[in-house]
């Protein structure tokens, strides 16, 4: 029996190894050689010498970095509480079973598959300062202001998390409508039967039900936010004077720009560790709360 099964599992091996070989060449590799880069003094074209830690010393001690890194963890403070509860009420809206349940699902999903230079091209037309669509439209209700609102740090953060959440939110909230199809329709029936009303049917079925594939948005939601760059790029540049550049654009900049691979390369490694860590944290505490 067991000699079958080892012989299936050969059979098997020659339709994984196309796969497994693009997998190691542009995943498997490519980690190991950044891991490298980082004790290198390296530039766009070659490697230039062994440097050790210094390039994690420098990290330490570099304002520029630590600033990112703040930027970065804002975006995800504001991104993703906002964007959890958003996509809930979205999926929720989605699931009623009225005549416009199809309209909803498209028009909440829609945004979600253009890409970032599309929907920042749109941002940068609707918030010009003197002919963009949204100051147009504050003029015409009698509002003279003339909000900046790609050169003023607040506004930016507001204009790029805005942004953001209708361009994403419909991913997270196909993810919750999908959870809520599978609650069993007989836990709201005997739930009516006992009395309850809407708001503790929603309290004490639909919300436990939606935890799981909560943790699930939360985690994805805080990885992505973390990996933002290329809207900020797009619609702010980072600016104002840097006041929203986050750590990905620094890593860009440092590296094809200041022709730093090694240190861009370090930096990269130090986000990843974040990232590492974040998730070890999350699926600890949910095998916790499982058990």
């Amino acid at each position: 029996m067991n000699k079958n099964l080892w012989m299936r599992d050969i059979k098997v091996i020659p339709f994984l190894l196309p796969f497994l070989v693009v997998y190691i060449i542009f995943t498997i590799l490519p980690v190991f050689k950044g891991l490298e880069m980082s004790f290198y003094d390296w530039s766009l074209i070659r490697k230039i010498e062994f440097v050790g830690f210094e390039n994690y010393q420098k990290m330490l001690f570099d304002p520029h970095f630590w600033r990112s890194l703040w930027n970065t963890t804002l975006f995800v403070i504001l991104t993703t509480p906002t964007m959890v509860l958003l996509a809930l009420g979205l999926a929720l809206l989605a699931n009623l079973n009225s005549k416009l349940k199809t309209f909803f699902r498209t028009a909440f999903f829609l945004p979600s598959i253009l890409s970032v230079a599309v929907i920042s091209f749109l941002a940068i037309f609707m918030l010009q300062p003197y002919t963009g669509l949204l100051n147009t439209g504050l003029h015409s209700i009698g509002i003279e202001a003339e909000p900046f609102w790609m050169a003023d740090k607040i506004l930016s953060w507001v204009s790029i998390v805005v942004v953001t959440l209708w361009w994403s939110v419909g991913f997270n909230m196909v993810l919750f409508l999908a959870a809520l199809q599978e609650i069993p329709e007989s836990l709201y029936e005997a739930s009516e039967i006992d009395g309850a009303t809407r708001w503790e049917q929603f309290r004490y079925i639909t919300i436990p039900q939606l935890i799981p594939i909560g943790r699930v948005v939360i985690l994805l939601q805080i990885l992505a936010s973390y990996k933002v760059f290329a809207q900020i790029l797009l619609i702010t540049g980072g600016g104002p004077a840097g006041g929203t550049r986050p750590l990905i654009q620094y890593i860009y900049e440092v590296g094809f720009t200041q022709n730093n691979m090694g240190y861009a390369a370090t930096m990269s490694y130090a986000l990843f560790y974040i990232l590492l860590i974040i998730s070890i944290i999350q699926l600890r505490s949910q095998r916790l709360k499982e058990s």
